[in-house]
């Protein structure tokens, strides 16, 4: 097969066919088979080394062009989600076939991890404003249409507060645990939170 892309970025075992990079976004998108915004798609991609961010890019647009996928509609006219035509989901499953199962399976993986994150960062909210001498975090989790927990902390510059941040939206889930479980008392509460949170420490 002729290489017809740039090859700057690309891992060992990447792709550098313009073809074969358009099978795999409609592969990606089929697969999932849920809306992903365009940086989603292409961060699925290249972050794993498979291919170069401007092909990709390149690549998406013109299966866009081409029918191949659609922007869907959503509740926030700023959020662009995408999904396959069923021109899409014919590539997806007659050239398949064409791509390395190893290809396949990193930018599938990594397509579920990226959308899991970004759903845990949509519900659990946290927002960052300037206060005297640093900065005030608000976090925010969320029970569907309340908050269950929401608290503000201090933090003295603004890169501590971007940590912090990071560091809430990787498990707000084990937060709420531990806050319970120590504000309540619960001896095997606390024992279960506890044994969750060092397990990941």
């Amino acid at each position: 097969m002729a290489f017809d892309t740039f090859d700057e970025g690309i891992s060992p075992g990447g792709i550098r066919s313009k073809n074969e990079i358009r099978t795999l976004i409609c592969y990606l998108l089929n697969s999932v088979n849920e809306p992903m915004s365009k940086n989603t798609v292409i961060e699925a991609v290249q972050k794993q080394g498979l291919a170069n961010y401007f092909e990709v890019s390149s690549c998406f647009d013109d299966l866009i062009k081409h029918n191949n996928i659609y922007r869907v509609e959503t509740d926030s006219p700023k959020e662009e989600l995408y999904f396959v035509t069923e021109n899409g989901r014919l590539i997806a499953s007659q050239l398949e076939s064409t791509l390395s199962y190893t290809v396949k399976e990193k930018a599938y993986t990594c397509a579920i991890s990226l959308l899991k994150q970004k759903k845990i960062e949509k519900e659990n909210k946290v927002e960052i404003s300037k206060a005297d001498s640093g900065y005030r975090v608000k976090c925010s989790i969320s029970g569907g249409n309340i908050d269950l927990l929401s608290f503000d902390i201090f933090a003295p510059d603004k890169n501590q507060a971007k940590i912090i941040k990071s560091n809430f939206h990787k498990n707000p889930e084990l937060f709420y645990k531990v806050t319970i479980a120590l504000l309540t008392s619960n001896k095997e509460f606390v024992g279960e939170a506890l044994e969750e949170l060092y397990g990941i420490l």
